[in-house]
C-alpha cells in the first residue's frame, strides 16, 4: 500500500478556512468532511485534516495551542516549479494569509512561505530535480 500523509491542523472557522484553501486551487474530500472537520486534498497521498478547536481538543485531551502566539509545526510543500511556488504562495496572500518569509533563491532551490489564517506556517517551495537525485539516478 501507498503510504498516506494526514497533517491534522485545528482551525477556528471552518467554513473560513475551506474558501482559503480553496482560493489556492485544492479541494476537499466530501466523504471525510463534515461540521467538525475538512479533508483538503494537497496531492494523491497528501492530506490535511482541518479540525474545528473543540474537536482537535478532545482528540488529544490537552489544550490546543494557538498557531498565532507559538509554532509547533512548519508544513512544507514542494512543487513543479518556481511559478507554481509563486502562485500559491500570493494566492495564500491575496486570500486572507500573511507572507512568513521572503523569497529564498539559491538557484537550484527556490521557496518562500505564508501563514494561514489560523497561523500555521506553510512553506513552499522547489527544487532542480538534478540536484536532489541520487547519483546515477535519472532526474
Amino acid at each position: 500500500m501507498t503510504t498516506l500523509a494526514f497533517v491534522n491542523l485545528p482551525v477556528a472557522d471552518l467554513g473560513r478556512s475551506t474558501v482559503f484553501y480553496e482560493a489556492l486551487g485544492y479541494r476537499f474530500n466530501p466523504q471525510f468532511t463534515d461540521e467538525k472537520a475538512g479533508c483538503l486534498i494537497i496531492s494523491d497521498t497528501i492530506y490535511a485534516m482541518l479540525l474545528v478547536r473543540p474537536f482537535f481538543g478532545e482528540m488529544f485531551g490537552r489544550p490546543v495551542a494557538d498557531a498565532h502566539a507559538t509554532t509547533s509545526i512548519m508544513v512544507c510543500l514542494m512543487v513543479d516549479s518556481k511559478d507554481e511556488v509563486d502562485r500559491l504562495c500570493n494566492a495564500a496572500i491575496a486570500s486572507g494569509g500573511r507572507k512568513y518569509k521572503d523569497v529564498e533563491d539559491r538557484g537550484f532551490m527556490y521557496g518562500w512561505g505564508f501563514e494561514d489564517p489560523d497561523g500555521h506556517v506553510w512553506e513552499v517551495g522547489w527544487m532542480d530535480p538534478a540536484h536532489v537525485m541520487p547519483e546515477g539516478e535519472p532526474a
